[in-house]
């Protein structure tokens, strides 16, 4: 054997063939891809922060949304826990005295606009019921009161409100027994309050029940509401993940050229999304923790919660965890194929294919035909909410999904203009895509908001209710049962003292009766009798002569209602007032010579009857169960008129009902539904301009070099800055005809689902001009970085 044979020769026992692993190389090329993201340098950090902080925000409106119904079941459970324990299940019965029980009346008031509630009590033993948030019930002329109150008490700006409550603050409610941290509340002791002055007295706090169902075309609203909020902050997740894409498509092409393959290049490109998903998962769970600790200072649309209540539901959490990062990896695969990197650093856009448009359609063809296939819902049978969230997604990622070929079809027929339009227009032909991924968020949004506006204008006369009252002729109405004595009188006297009262429609009313024995299946004729002077009697009922001593007898419009009060009313004949158990009944005769007048209808939308007479026909003082009844017209001229007019009517009975009046009174829970629409909206628009601007920041940054290239060559910044302008309005104005024309589509066929008619054709034109208004904002935002990247210096390369 020659000496070339021996070193041929195998030295021993050749090891059998391994397999290649079919892991390792996607776990490598995630890793590799994950490594750049980290380590890439300044501009790799700067793309990955970038795509962070989207997908962040996102995840924190995420989270935020998931946690709205555990803090809506935790209001409502610090709501039921303080309500007072039902007698036999009936509301309002009062419990039978004990060591335990408590008077207590309602005190409730409004200071500028803000309800506050609140409660005199007074405990009937040594051992009273607290609510929750207090240890022990206040002594007499003390209260404990909410955080809110409290601060609101201590401004030296609302002494009227200090004046009003003038009770010693000896302690705070916390959080257990209140419903969010702005409510204003209190509790105050009194020792001179008496089943007789209107306190009920309760047994216990806690009064366990299920909440209200909402009726079905409430059920259409809230589904539409979650819809609406949602879908852009999933779009805007979705286009995060592709800020940079132009740099990344550079990178990768120059690992083409030191071997990796065009499936290598893939798998790094989804481990460098994947980390900035879960980085951007970190950021957004930052945001939403430490965000949460500031809700309770802030107030939007009057609904405010507690940190704690803020606590999305572990399902929904581990679902954003798990679709988040899934969904950046599948965005960026599928954006790659739209690409073909070369190992020469060629990138070539896909966008040289014409987009088609007939895929593009079938979404929102199919979200309507399940509208269709649902058919409409009636009025008050159940409802499945399901098929309204899908027809309403499939819409409305529909109307995304056809920006672009919008956008690419319409920038096409661009031609000539000045030159900051031809710079715009020119970028957008070479590059529509990134615009267009921007402004779908505005679309969504924009669609979902109109739909549901049209919606609301179509249920607005269900749940709002035509009162009848009229502001115009007197803006408060109080109500009084204290009448003892001089109050009755005293109490109209003083109202009108008030500062800033302009005119007191006061009456004390109490019911006359026939007298007589009846059988117990037999009505006893009854009618309302009223006594007031004669500027009173003039607003309640049609009279032309009147002087002190006066009587009149009031018919209504309606003769039989006419003919019932004249059984009662009978001219030169006694009536009777009902002493209710407490002493003698009192006997009136009613002059003969009392004429007979028709009745008005007062501000309070209430149609006067029965028996009116002035100040000197009877003695108001001595009428059993009399009630003091004003309605106040404020001089408008006056600050504060209304303060003094509530300061007043505390002062002389601190359980007196004072209330304003208005002509629509709206359902609580439609208007709960658009309070939340209204809050949610705000925190979406908020979200899309925060897309808007990171979309254009990354876009100047791809063009650092060429701007620098046109200032070098004489551009001026004004042309630059214009061209900015242009590049944002242009898919902006498309994105909104887009979101019109589908917002509206979907409205009307959301009419036709629960029976309405659309009445409003118009009402886009206030989101249209949000929309016109993101632009400015986001030009504005965009000039200050767009001047540092003019700089010479741009030109240097390494």
């Amino acid at each position: 054997m020659t000496l070339l044979d021996q070193k041929r020769a195998p030295a021993g026992p050749v090891p059998p063939a391994q397999a290649p692993s079919r892991t390792a190389p996607w776990l490598r090329d995630l890793g590799l891809g994950i490594r750049f993201a980290a380590g890439g340098g300044r501009e790799g950090w700067v793309r990955t922060l970038l795509t962070a902080v989207g997908v962040g925000l996102g995840v924190a409106l995420l989270l935020t949304a998931s946690s709205v119904p555990h803090a809506l079941d935790e209001r409502s459970a610090r709501d039921q826990s303080r309500s007072v324990t039902k007698i036999s299940g009936i509301p309002g019965a009062s419990a039978k005295k004990s060591d335990s029980t408590v008077l207590r009346i309602e005190a409730s008031t409004a200071y500028r606009g803000r309800p506050i509630t609140g409660f005199l009590m007074r405990a009937d033993g040594g051992h009273p019921v607290v609510p929750p948030g207090i240890d022990t019930l206040p002594a007499p002329g003390e209260m404990v009161v909410s955080p809110a109150l409290g601060k609101l008490l201590g401004s030296p700006e609302n002494a009227l409100l200090k004046e009003r409550l003038p009770y010693d603050v000896t302690g705070t409610i916390s959080d257990a027994g209140l419903r969010s941290p702005g409510e204003l509340w209190f509790y105050a002791g009194s020792d001179t309050l008496t089943r007789a002055a209107g306190g009920q007295r309760i047994a216990g706090y806690g009064n366990i029940g299920t909440a209200d169902p909402l009726p079905p075309m409430l059920v259409v609203l809230a589904a539409m509401v979650c819809v609406v909020l949602l879908a852009p902050v999933a779009i805007f997740i979705a286009t995060a993940v592709r800020f940079g894409g132009d740099r990344r498509d550079r990178r990768l092409a120059a690992l083409r050229l030191v071997g990796a393959d065009i499936r290598m290049t893939h798998r790094i490109a989804a481990g460098e999304a994947l980390f900035g998903a879960v980085l951007g998962l970190v950021i957004g769970l930052v945001v939403f923790l430490v965000g949460r600790h500031f809700v309770g200072y802030v107030e939007v649309w009057d609904f405010s919660a507690f940190p704690a209540d803020l606590a999305p539901d572990t399902r929904i959490a581990a679902l954003i965890a798990f679709a988040v990062p899934l969904t950046a990896v599948l965005v960026t695969l599928i954006a790659m194929r739209s690409v073909v990197i070369e190992p020469l650093g060629v990138v070539r856009n896909g966008g040289s294919r014409k987009r088609r448009l007939w895929w593009r359609l079938l979404l929102p063809v199919a979200g309507l035909a399940v509208f269709g296939v649902t058919g409409r819902f009636e009025e008050y049978g159940p409802v499945n909410p399901y098929p309204i969230v899908i027809g309403a997604v499939l819409v409305l990622l529909g109307l995304a999904l056809l920006l672009p070929w919008l956008v690419e079809a319409c920038v096409k027929r661009l031609r000539g203009g000045p030159v900051p339009w031809q710079l715009a227009t020119r970028r957008l032909q070479l590059s529509s895509g990134a615009a267009s991924r921007a402004v779908s968020g505005v679309t969504v949004a924009v669609a979902g908001a109109v739909a549901l506006q049209m919606l609301f204008a179509a249920m607005n006369d269900d749940f709002n209710k035509i009162t009848g009252q009229d502001p115009s002729r007197a803006q408060i109405y109080i109500a009084s049962e204290i009448v003892s004595g001089d109050a009755a009188l005293n109490t109209i006297k003083e109202l009108r003292a008030t500062k800033g009262v302009a005119r007191v429609i006061g009456t004390v009313e109490a019911y006359a009766t026939k007298p007589g024995k009846y059988a117990d299946d037999d009505l006893q004729p009854t009618t309302s009798f009223s006594v007031g002077d004669c500027a009173t009697l003039r607003e309640l009922a049609r009279i032309t002569s009147c002087r002190d001593g006066d009587t009149f007898v009031v018919h209504p419009r309606d003769k039989g209602q006419a003919g019932w009060v004249d059984q009662t009313a009978r001219k030169g004949k006694v009536i009777e007032f009902g002493s209710y158990g407490r002493g003698k009944p009192l006997h009136w005769t009613l002059p003969a010579d009392s004429p007979t007048v028709r009745g008005r209808t007062d501000p309070f939308g209430e149609e006067h009857s029965g028996i009116m007479v002035t100040p000197g026909a009877i003695d108001a003082r001595s009428l059993p169960g009399a009630e003091t009844i004003a309605q106040i017209s404020i001089d408008e001229h006056v600050p504060d008129a209304a303060e003094y007019v509530r300061n007043t009517a505390a002062r002389l009975d601190p359980g007196m009902r004072v209330s304003a009046l208005a002509a629509v009174e709206r359902d609580r829970q439609y208007a709960s539904v658009r309070t939340g629409l209204q809050v949610g909206a705000t925190a979406t628009l908020l979200l899309i301009a925060a897309s808007m601007l990171v979309s254009q920041l990354e876009q100047l940054r791809e063009r650092k070099r060429l701007l620098s290239v046109l200032v070098a060559f004489g551009a001026r910044r004004v042309t630059l800055g214009w061209s900015v302008l242009w590049q944002t309005a242009i898919p902006v104005v498309i994105g909104l005809v887009v979101a019109v024309a589908g917002g509206l589509a979907l409205g009307a066929t959301l009419c036709w689902m629960v029976g309405k008619e659309a009445t409003d054709w118009w009402l886009f034109l206030p989101m249209a001009g949000a929309g016109a208004a993101l632009i400015l904002v986001v030009t504005l935002l965009s000039l200050p970085p767009l001047w540092r990247m003019m700089r010479p210096d741009g030109l240097r390369s390494e």
